[in-house]
């Protein structure tokens, strides 16, 4: 008969979280360590990490900070190595470091393409080339690990003025697709969670004006998704028995048409 605790579903396991410094991974990193996971926080702004480190002891989790850029591969090695040896192998990696920045092609923001694309994909890869070998020892020696990443409804619905965002989000998913094929056979699930509108800081990087316009106004036509909503479904869907691997979870909110 299992001994494990209903309320602590996650015990014994170790969640890594990027971007974790605010938003999504912030609830995130919370909402994992109540379900009994012990995280690591990764993000560059030490002092928030640092808050968040501190909210999660006095709730009586374990948590790590860890100050990192995920551009840079050599600090996610870094971090990786660290994780292990404080935490013990990494068997839940949630990816969710990214940036917005909207704008008309016609305008050859070609800074902020950049961005995006070192954020939303080559920082993606920095993290997963990092940690994969733990999620394939930990699911090798525990049956399970998962590896979950943040793409978006823009992967596949049209927004203009959204083309590059939206062509590194579609990465995310097709990239979430095929990893899932290939790491299943060694018990480690992937999942890509698809959100609709959340209210974040995402929204306050958006130098575009109309893009700023249209954002403000779908606030005042619908209830947008909180970072708790996401987290709650990265806790559904690390909590799920090893063999259920929800492949990907489109969040919507309610009045969000498309």
């Amino acid at each position: 008969m299992s001994t494990q605790n209903p309320a602590k579903p996650l015990h014994g396991r170790v969640a890594v979280i990027t971007g974790a410094s605010s938003g999504i991974g912030e609830a995130s990193a919370e909402h994992l360590a109540a379900l009994g996971a012990k995280v690591a926080v990764l993000a560059r702004r030490a002092e928030r990490l640092d808050d968040l480190v501190t909210r999660i002891d006095k709730n009586g989790g374990i948590a790590l900070a860890l100050t990192a850029d995920v551009t840079e591969a050599e600090e996610m090695l870094s971090a990786a190595d660290q994780v292990e040896a404080e935490l013990g192998s990494a068997d839940l990696l949630f990816n969710n470091a990214g940036v917005m920045l909207p704008a008309p092609i016609e305008e050859l923001r070609t800074d902020q393409w950049r961005q995006q694309i070192d954020v939303n994909i080559t920082g993606l890869m920095n993290t997963i080339g990092a940690f994969t070998p733990q999620l394939v020892r930990a699911a090798g020696e525990r049956g399970v690990a998962d590896l979950i990443n943040t793409a978006s409804i823009a992967a596949q619905n049209i927004f203009p003025n959204f083309a590059v965002y939206s062509g590194t989000k579609a990465y995310v998913a097709h990239l979430s697709r095929h990893l899932r094929v290939e790491l299943g056979p060694k018990n480690v699930r992937v999942a890509a969670i698809e959100p609709g509108i959340v209210g974040t800081e995402l929204q306050s990087h958006v130098t575009d004006q109309g893009a700023q316009d249209w954002l403000a106004g779908s606030k005042e036509t619908m209830e947008w998704l909180t970072p708790e909503d996401i987290a709650e479904t990265v806790g559904f869907i690390a909590t799920q028995p090893p063999r259920v691997n929800l492949q990907q979870v489109t969040i919507m909110p309610t009045g969000q048409p498309s």
